[in-house]
């Protein structure tokens, strides 16, 4: 049977008109001259003679990718039989003589890999936007062995179809990851190709793909053995059984994530997770309508997650995660992520740190009846707990926190509460404070109702920081933090003090005589009170120092300079924008910091963009946003 039966090549290209030669004559020759030599070229041999059959043939005998590519630019014609031609009907080159040529030229090994790697990693390509059409993913698929493709979004008009993506499968059977983003052309029919030709496939990624459903994921439980990763998120024709086949066939799954897909249920949810019982590791369900039964399943069969996201799951309830708890199968869980689960209550979330011996990292958000109630038996029965994340949750107060700390695992070292409302100030303190020598890292990020008061005390249960950040507190003043400093025993390497408006330079002349040997990054952002004896201070006591933002900060063309002239002091990251006093005269001693600086923000100030130009050129090696 010829290799050219069956060919579909056409359909990449279909509806578009095949490219015409035309060949221009000199503008001082008359039109009647130029007819013979058109006449003349047209008599000529070419390949474009030769019935499609033929060019075929021609055309799987091409070698090296170099050469493929070049053929497919000839023509669109060219192009249309090159995407046809599957891998495994191309024609080898034959074997090497068993007596070299001596006057044949060789590449060496580099040499040829420079050639092979045209504009980057041939490996991976990814189409966005209007630049994802058929012609660029064929063009793409045409130099084979690319391993990793991702297609954001698709053009308007000839946007990626089924034709596009079976160019695809057909030229790089050796595919390990494929990423469709909003690509609602692609239907069953190129999802089935890319099963039946890539059987390789490790990582697949369906978002806002409304045209591919169960069939489409059936192929690929068959024609797929190798799918490690499964993302499926806003597919409207995925339902239950697509996912069955999935369990069944995907022996080696490690990951599924299934967001917004309406059709998906319990049945879906609870075949895959009972398949896949041995391997699967990571799971991530947001927006589905599963109840407490799936939830059952999970904590019975999942024996080997290890990271756990549950998202908007409105028909779950406490008894769901109780269940899932006291099933006694999520021994390995270590990260678990909540977020708007009106399920999680107290008694869910205690009954989850009992019965989930490894768990390492808490990440709360917007869980409404999470309250204080249950923060100290959570850190009691959480063992090796190293990380508690809580965000928008109403019900949690500053005393259960206090609460919390003095009961908590010996490694816990990471607390993150933010844009809690009930984390504020408290009128009476504990007559006896708790203190938390493992902790490492505190944010404490757009809570309004903590101010200097409850910093204060901060400071005084968590003498071991290292981490601060305090972003959005601008009721925060240098009374605060001052006796935050003075409580720190241990040297802080990363403080983050974005939008605490009502700081001033001792503060920050305190953090650095302090802890200028130890500091690294230092965010000011919107501290508008902070000055160029800042920048002075800084200088004189920071020599660890690699990343400063001082955005929308009162500091000067004085406070650059500076910066510049301290010799101790290698910033990596500098950021002045919005900085209105700093202008053209900063420029030279900008430049005079092209040995350290890598990154350079000046957006947003009065330099312009002649000397942004002239420091472009001294600072080559820096990444300049202006």
């Amino acid at each position: 049977m010829s290799s050219f039966q069956g060919y579909r090549g056409d359909a990449v290209l279909a509806g578009v008109r095949s490219r015409k030669r035309v060949f221009a004559t000199a503008a001082a020759e008359p039109v009647t001259a130029a007819a013979p030599k058109r006449q003349k070229r047209r008599d000529e041999p070419s390949l474009d003679a030769l019935p499609d059959e033929c060019l075929f043939e021609v055309l799987r005998r091409v070698q090296g990718a170099r050469a493929r590519c070049a053929s497919a630019c000839v023509s669109r014609r060219w192009l249309a039989l090159l995407a046809g031609i599957r891998a495994s009907e191309a024609v080898l080159a034959p074997a090497a003589p068993a007596v070299p040529d001596l006057n044949q030229e060789y590449l060496s090994e580099d040499d040829e890999a420079d050639l092979m790697d045209l504009d980057g990693d041939v490996r991976e390509r990814t189409l966005e936007g209007k630049e994802a059409t058929d012609a660029r993913l064929t063009a793409a698929a045409v130099a084979g062995r690319l391993a990793a493709v991702s297609v954001r979004g698709s053009h308007p008009a000839r946007g990626v179809t089924d034709a596009g993506v079976s160019a695809l499968a057909r030229g790089c059977p050796e595919l390990r990851s494929l990423a469709l983003w909003d690509v609602p052309q692609v239907t069953d029919a190129g999802l089935a190709e890319i099963a039946a030709e890539c059987h390789s496939l490790e990582r697949l990624d369906i978002t806002g793909c409304p045209m591919i459903t169960d069939k489409g994921l059936i192929a690929v439980a068959q024609g797929c053995p190798e799918l490690k990763s499964l993302t499926i998120e806003a597919c409207s024709g995925v339902a239950n059984e697509g996912l069955k086949a999935i369990g069944r066939c995907c022996a080696k799954l490690q990951a599924v994530s299934i967001k917004n897909c309406a059709h998906v249920d319990d049945q879906g949810v609870s075949g895959l997770v009972c398949s896949a019982t041995a391997s699967l590791a990571k799971v991530r369900l947001q927006g589905l309508n599963i109840t407490d039964a799936s939830l059952a399943v999970i904590g019975y069969y999942g024996k080997a997650i290890k990271d756990l996201t549950l998202a908007r799951l409105p028909a779950v309830g406490e008894r769901g995660f109780w269940v899932m708890a006291n099933a006694l199968g999520l021994q390995k869980l270590r990260c678990m992520t909540v977020i708007s689960c009106p399920g999680l209550t107290d008694l869910a979330l205690a009954s989850v740190a009992k019965f989930s011996p490894s768990l390492k990292l808490v990440n709360l958000k917007k869980c409404s009846k999470v309250s204080d109630g249950c923060l100290k038996d959570f850190a009691e029965s959480s063992k090796v707990l190293e990380n508690l994340q809580i965000e928008e949750c109403s019900k949690v107060t500053l005393m259960g926190i206090l609460a919390f700390l003095p009961n908590c695992s010996p490694k816990f070292k990471a607390l993150s509460l933010s844009k809690c409302i009930g984390i504020k100030d408290i009128c009476s303190a504990p007559a006896q404070l708790p203190v938390c020598k493992s902790l490492r890292s505190l944010t404490i990020k757009d809570c309004p109702g903590f101010t200097d008061a409850s910093l204060a005390v901060v400071g005084m249960i968590c003498p071991q920081l290292e981490n601060v950040n305090l972003s959005g507190l601008g009721a925060v003043t240098d009374n605060g933090f001052l006796p935050l400093l003075k409580s720190s025993e241990s040297g802080l390497v990363n403080v983050d003090l974005n939008g605490c408006e009502n700081l001033t330079d001792a503060a920050v002349s305190a953090l650095v005589k302090a802890h200028g040997a130890s500091l690294a990054h230092l965010s000011l952002e919107g501290c508008s009170k902070i000055t160029d004896a800042s920048l002075f201070a800084i200088s004189e006591s920071c020599s660890q120092l690699a990343e400063l933002d001082l955005s929308n900060c009162m500091v000067s063309d004085y406070g650059v300079a500076v910066l510049a002239a301290a010799k101790q002091l290698k910033l990596r990251i500098l950021s002045l924008s919005g900085c209105m006093k700093v202008t053209q005269k900063s420029v030279p001693f900008l430049g005079s910091m092209s040995s350290s600086l890598e990154g350079l923000n000046l957006q947003f100030n009065f330099i312009g963009n002649r000397n942004i130009a002239s420091l472009e050129k001294q600072l080559w090696r820096c990444d300049i946003l202006a």
